[in-house]
């Protein structure tokens, strides 16, 4: 479109505001007009490894779910998504992350929206165009199926007897419609309405409890903001025991009800765990923890914010050590700071989540089973240059196959991104290193942070322009000299091919079962 400038004689100044106000206005609405008549398309915040994952121009503040379970967990749940954003641009159509659901109708500030599915997008156009800088309101009837969807993972994750939730790291918006990508945290409450004999419980801590002809609504409130892949919510015939953590923090754990009293003697032992990361990091970040043990095959445990999914057997298959299953458990407590509280801004931040629950899980079994972390590190410097080979170095990961949303999830944001970190610790010092860690979570507690980011704090707290140092470690083909140990040597290179990466990230010690 060209302006063309012409002089003409002037005049009188109203005519003039209200012809430029009805030029502005025709120019408004041919716009809108011309946006609103292109064919919906999939929108994504960028992400290096999730290109389509988030949507631009609006930050949710939060998100209100409510599922209806039909007593099977081989049907579609009924549900209603609620979300109040700010608008951070002009929308005359915004889009949603969500796929394998059926959309019924969609409100924008209570008027119906017109709405299409496009990719794994729900593109919708609100009733009049929404000016940046103001307060809406999005809300979707939908179902939510719980049934695998081919060729992919799924978020739901049917257990003996109902649901759990595992959405990392690209699958929230298979079960509700939301931004989901972690840079736009919010907060949550959830409801759950379910026939009487089950129990339902979500992130954070209850606010209600509604029984009513045969079902029960169970109502969770988050009070810190959380990122959509974390969010859990489990319905089964469990039982809820309760404990005191440090400070009188309220635990609370969700178990099959035959299996209890077996679990209990490892129930018990969180409160003490939650001290140990405290005497390493400082207060714990949120108002609840626990975990949920579900009767399910996972392949993984997952760090969902303040309740843990944990796969049962691990704790009554007798093929895995007491003290691999605690450092198991310490490992995922630790990412309520690491990944949780401090999330990361984008997934190629991951190993920020996933290296320090690894150093951590590591840290324990030094110390409570006399497990040496310079043993596993070691081995792992051996293993490094394979792990970057195949996963790319731990701040530049490779790109996961499509539809398998565990991809991402290789040793060299485990042990390879602790290694880092051990290399680190030896750069800079023991008392530097444990400063660093209290500040990181500490600066960045229910926020986002980026690999940048650690990197300034880092330099800042060591006194030290410490950029080369990252480069290499984080982002270099090969691992660097490991300072304090010149006789390290990376392992000769195979000529197997590379095996693909195991369902979960298997650590160099070669452990039965993993964490993410």
């Amino acid at each position: 479109m060209s302006h063309t400038l012409r002089i003409r004689a002037p005049r009188p100044r109203t005519q003039v505001r209200r012809r430029l106000k009805a030029a502005l206005l025709a120019s408004a609405v041919s716009v809108c007009l011309v946006a609103a008549s292109a064919p919906p398309v999939p929108l994504g915040v960028g992400d290096r490894l999730f290109p389509y994952l988030g949507n631009p121009g609006y930050d949710v503040a939060s998100y209100d779910l409510s599922f209806t379970y039909p007593g099977s967990n081989n049907k579609p749940l009924q549900a209603v998504t609620t979300i109040d954003a700010w608008t951070t641009a002009s929308l005359d159509r915004l889009n949603l992350d969500f796929a394998h659901g059926t959309v019924e109708s969609v409100l924008v500030d209570d008027l119906p929206a017109s709405f299409a599915t496009v990719g794994d997008d729900l593109v919708i156009t609100p009733e009049t165009p929404l000016p940046e800088g103001s307060w809406m309101r999005i809300t979707v009837r939908h179902t939510s199926d719980p049934r695998a969807v081919e060729g992919r993972d799924s978020g739901w994750v049917r257990t003996a007897d109902g649901l759990a939730m595992a959405n990392q790291a690209d699958v929230g918006h298979l079960v509700f419609p939301s931004n989901d990508h972690p840079s736009d945290k919010a907060m949550f409450t959830i409801r759950v309405t379910a026939p009487d004999e089950y129990t339902a419980v979500a992130n954070g801590l209850p606010t209600g409890v509604d029984r009513a002809g045969g079902a029960t609504t169970w109502t969770y409130r988050t009070q810190h903001p959380m990122a959509t892949e974390l969010a859990q919510v489990s319905i089964g015939r469990s039982s809820v025991p309760h404990r005191e953590g440090p400070h009188g923090l309220p635990v609370r754990d969700v178990v099959p009800t035959k299996d209890r009293d077996k679990l209990e003697p490892w129930l018990a032992k969180t409160p003490d765990q939650i001290a140990w990361m405290e005497s390493k990091v400082g207060p714990y970040p949120f108002e609840t923890y626990g975990l949920l043990m579900a009767e399910a095959s996972t392949g993984f445990e997952l760090e969902t914010q303040t309740l843990s999914l944990f796969e049962k057997d691990l704790f009554t298959e007798p093929l895995y050590p007491k003290w691999y299953v605690e450092s198991i458990m310490v490992h995922e407590l630790s990412h309520q700071w690491f990944g949780d509280s401090v999330s990361p801004r984008t997934w190629s931040d991951l190993w920020l989540n996933e290296g320090h629950a690894t150093w951590y899980e590591a840290l324990y079994a030094q110390e409570k089973a006399k497990k040496p972390m310079e043993t596993r590190m070691k081995a792992a410097y051996g293993a490094s240059d394979g792990w970057r080979a195949a996963g790319g170095p731990p701040a530049a990961p490779k790109a996961p196959a499509e539809g398998q949303k565990i991809g991402i999830f290789r040793p060299n944001v485990y042990d390879g991104a602790a290694l880092a970190l051990y290399a680190l610790r030896q750069e800079i010092g023991r008392e530097a290193f444990e400063r660093l860690e209290r500040s990181w979570v500490q600066d960045h507690r229910d926020g986002t942070a980026t690999t940048a980011d650690f990197e300034r704090l880092a330099s800042d707290i060591s006194g030290r322009d410490l950029s080369g140092f990252f480069k290499g470690w984080l982002y270099g083909e090969k691992t660097p000299p490991m300072p304090g140990h010149p006789d390290w040597k990376p392992d000769a290179p195979t000529k197997k091919p590379a095996a693909k990466p195991a369902p979960k990230a298997a650590a160099v010690t070669a452990k039965p079962a993993s964490a993410r």
